[in-house]
């Protein structure tokens, strides 16, 4: 670990169980990433694997991170600023869930919190103690995934929590709440932008896209293929993870892009034996 983290007592990771967190498939990443390049953009930001990494291995990088998912952005704002007040009210949570956890889960789902540290505390409670920790939420934009069945849940991680204010407060990191395609506007030649779209879906029970009450269609799918040809065009690497579907390989089989396929297990599917066996596509045009 590098010198100027010391310290840090343990290395940043997701504060939060993401459909497509990119925790394990790291090492892959990172050898695909290209030897030297500018800013660092990431526009569907999710659990941030790959952002913590980078930050931890490169220090000074200078990173643009954004997502369409408003509660996720004030989460990692509020980690930064506010990580104590944060903590406390997470110790709240987790006492009372102690207490009655089905009852307290349910109120706390239902609730409709104002404050920004009771809006980020409600995020982290209910994806540490929901269901597999899966984010979802219906068309009206509110949170529906059931109470899971854990006996001991990590709701306050707090090393990592400060670790990760840490580093989000040391480094060089611009958060924005915004669409995709608006990294066109800031990308520059020789950045580097990463995309880690919701995936098309392989099997018609696999459609899982529900992070924000606008699901990530197939014309969505597209704007983001001809995105990624203009970033190319303007000279910026780029790199995007989806699924080993048809309808993404077809999208990306000319030139400049070239797809490797992946092995990567499936952390949320409901069934055990199926998280693993699974590939995805990894494509870059560097």
């Amino acid at each position: 670990m590098k010198q100027q983290y010391s310290q840090i007592l343990t290395i940043p990771k997701p504060f939060v169980k993401w459909a497509g967190g990119k925790r394990q498939l790291i090492p892959i990443l990172n050898e695909n990433l290209p030897e030297s390049f500018g800013t660092y953009f990431e526009p569907f930001l999710g659990g941030g694997a790959l952002l913590f990494h980078m930050l931890t291995e490169r220090n000074g990088q200078k990173c643009s991170i954004s997502d369409l998912n408003s509660d996720l952005v004030l989460a990692y704002t509020t980690i930064r600023d506010r990580v104590d007040d944060l903590i406390a009210s997470l110790k709240n949570h987790e006492k009372n869930y102690q207490k009655d956890s089905k009852s307290y889960y349910y109120s706390i789902r239902a609730s409709t919190p104002r404050s920004q540290i009771e809006k980020t505390s409600r995020l982290i409670f209910l994806n540490r103690t929901c269901f597999n920790g899966l984010y979802r939420v219906n068309s009206k934009g509110k949170f529906n995934v059931p109470l899971g069945k854990y006996t001991n849940p990590n709701i306050v991680n707090e090393d990592n929590l400060h670790s990760v204010s840490h580093i989000l407060q040391s480094s060089k990191v611009n958060i924005q709440c915004r669409d995709f395609e608006a990294v066109l506007g800031d990308a520059k030649k020789g950045d580097l932008v990463y995309f880690d779209p919701p995936y098309q879906p392989v099997s018609d029970t696999a459609n899982f896209s529900s992070y924000t009450n606008k699901a990530f269609t197939f014309d969505d799918l597209s704007r983001l293929s001809e995105l990624c040809m203009d970033l190319d065009s303007k000279g910026c690497n780029v790199l995007l993870s989806n699924s080993n579907s048809k309808e993404v390989a077809d999208m990306f089989s000319a030139k400049p892009w070239k797809i490797t396929r992946i092995q990567a297990n499936r952390s949320i599917n409901s069934n055990s034996k199926k998280r693993t066996g699974h590939f995805e596509l990894l494509i870059k045009n560097y």
